[in-house]
């Protein structure tokens, strides 16, 4: 009778053990997930994350909107919904980092659990002027970098400035997709055009070129292109379909506000 009691406390201990790794993986896919990692990047750490705890008969299935984690011997599955996507590689990063040391056995599976609890948590970003400030050089530097000329340097750095501050603001009052892309270019849109009216500028167009750069969703088209490549086709078209629609509102913004002018 003790026999019997001491291993089914024994197989109760293991398949807890499962369900936190099963959990510690999800969260790993959902922080990767939610700050702009490829598909195929979070599938793999969830995997090596189950490995390092010997559990090696793990599954997961990653899309932009949710992550199925399964362990078929034990009959644990997850289900996780993504509702809000971003980009912070500085979470990225971190979240690689801990998975590294994971594999060379360096971090337990409650440390794990904690660490990933605060990077999740974790709020350390650029400050809102900072990223103005960085977006309006940006877009000087493009402005120069597409033959523009000297005298379009400020407007330039005015209208990225402005684009920048836009996407931050308004994505704050109204969370419509596409909406604060839409309007943000339509400031740029406005500025670039109300200073070549008054002599400010010279060419509108390098202007609004220069100024939108910032805009561009450049991460999510790279790892679009780069999940079709490894496979993922579904991620891959669903993200390249967002990345269209982004970079179609930003023209369908820059065109309104020229038409209003």
């Amino acid at each position: 009778m003790n026999g019997f009691l001491g291993s089914y406390k024994r197989k109760d201990s293991k398949e807890g053990f499962v369900h936190e790794v099963a959990a510690v993986c999800v969260l790993t896919g959902k922080i990767l997930l939610q700050n702009g990692a490829e598909t195929y990047r979070v599938e793999d750490t969830m995997n090596r994350i189950a490995n390092s705890f010997s559990v090696h008969d793990a599954q997961s299935f990653v899309t932009p909107t949710g992550i199925i984690f399964s362990i078929e011997d034990h009959d644990v599955t997850q289900l996780v919904r993504i509702k809000n996507r971003g980009t912070n590689l500085r979470k990225v990063t971190q979240v690689n980092t801990l998975s590294r040391r994971v594999a060379h056995g360096e971090v337990s599976l409650k440390d794990l659990h904690r660490d990933l609890i605060q990077i999740d948590r974790s709020t350390v970003m650029y400050s809102n002027s900072l990223q103005i400030l960085a977006a309006a050089i940006a877009s000087s530097c493009f402005l120069l970098m597409f033959l523009g000329k000297w005298q379009d340097l400020l407007p330039a750095f005015i209208a990225g400035g402005a684009g920048q501050a836009g996407m931050i603001y308004l994505h704050r009052l109204a969370k419509v997709k596409f909406f604060s892309e839409f309007m943000s270019s339509i400031f740029i849109g406005m500025i670039a055009l109300v200073s070549v009216k008054l002599g400010f500028g010279v060419e509108m167009n390098k202007i609004i070129i220069g100024a939108v750069m910032p805009l561009v969703p450049g991460v999510p088209i790279t790892n679009a292109v780069r999940d079709i490549m490894a496979g993922d086709l579904v991620a891959g078209l669903s993200k390249s379909a967002e990345a269209g629609l982004t970079a179609f509102a930003i023209g369908i913004g820059v065109t309104a506000a020229i038409v209003l002018g």
